[in-house]
């Protein structure tokens, strides 16, 4: 009952109390937190249920701002529309860097991915995101026009409760996954693959699920982030950045929703607050390496295992 309850009622206070207690710029970062926090999903989808790092999420959310944004100015669909087809096409893409999953773990999985999250910085750096021009990559000198956001979010408020919405739906898809056939078939290929195969598992059909799943979250966070920001810049999807979602995605929890919102918090709201103490946001960094050694020696679940450690003890 409480693992129904209570997200119910986290969503319900986060769409009540958040958008009334939050100052306009806090409004945006708390929407920013709750997209990445929908990134980091992606990660923990692939490294809690097949062990597995990949390191090219914040180029897939990249991918899925940049197709979000195309759709914008080329066509007149509504914005939900655009954030679907996104996070198929976003899917897709994952699913391919599924293929060298097929062959490697560990270490040089992470390399591979981490190689293919520098290829699109490269590429957006080259061909930048479109903002109503002319052409494929649909870039002008001056922004053409604005994002459309559906018609009840044309707010910043309105378009936080969206958000808000939108990334639950998704952590409902991920715990739906996790009760469901694809759960099992990946929990038996992250004990023993070759035990799996013995059962009849298809390894390699659930390894590319995993990737899409993972991918579909980084396109829909990205078309929601074009949402937010109106424009997107190169500069926000460094593959450097990858690492860090990996490596928060790991401090909060990637075997929890609730690990996946304090990866997204500490992404995003953490720097927020030192600039707004007037401090240097590479402070968070130091904090954030701390906490990696501190989860991989003494705390494999994260901060969200930790905390349901402490509720449980409390309970009993």
């Amino acid at each position: 009952m409480n693992r129904v309850l209570f997200p119910l009622l986290t969503l319900i206070l986060a769409l009540a109390v958040l958008p009334i207690v939050l100052s306009a710029l806090w409004v945006k970062v708390v929407t920013s937190a709750a997209i990445f926090a929908l990134a980091a999903a992606g990660v923990s989808v692939v490294f809690a249920q097949l062990g597995l790092i990949n390191l090219s999420q914040i180029a897939l959310v990249g991918v899925g701002g940049w197709i979000g944004l195309r759709l914008n100015y080329a066509t007149e669909l509504p914005f939900t529309f655009n954030l679907a087809i996104a996070g198929m096409i976003t899917a897709a893409i994952g699913a391919i860097l599924a293929l060298p999953a097929l062959r490697m773990r560990g270490l040089y999985l992470a390399l591979v991915t981490l190689m293919a999250a520098g290829a699109f910085q490269i590429l957006f750096n080259a061909f930048q995101f479109p903002n109503g021009g002319t052409g494929f990559w649909g870039v002008a000198q001056q922004s053409a026009g604005e994002v459309r956001r559906p018609a009840l979010a044309g707010s910043d408020v309105g378009y936080l409760r969206y958000t808000i919405v939108v990334v639950a739906a998704s952590f409902g898809l991920v715990a739906l996954h996790r009760i469901t056939a694809p759960g099992r078939a990946w929990a038996m290929i992250r004990q023993s693959e070759a035990n799996a195969m013995a059962a009849g598992i298809n390894v390699t059909f659930y390894k590319f699920w995993a990737f899409a799943l993972s991918g579909l979250l980084a396109g829909i966070a990205g078309a929601l982030l074009a949402g937010a920001l109106g424009q997107l810049d190169a500069r926000t999807f460094l593959a450097s950045d990858g690492i860090l979602l990996f490596a928060l995605a790991v401090v909060g929890g990637a075997y929890s929703w609730v690990g996946a919102v304090i990866a997204g918090l500490l992404f995003k709201l953490l720097p927020a607050l030192f600039n707004d103490f007037g401090l240097s946001a590479d402070i968070a960094l130091v904090i954030f390496g701390a906490a990696l050694l501190h989860a991989i020696m003494t705390a494999p679940r994260g901060i969200a295992g930790q905390l349901q450690s402490a509720f449980s003890r409390r309970q009993a």
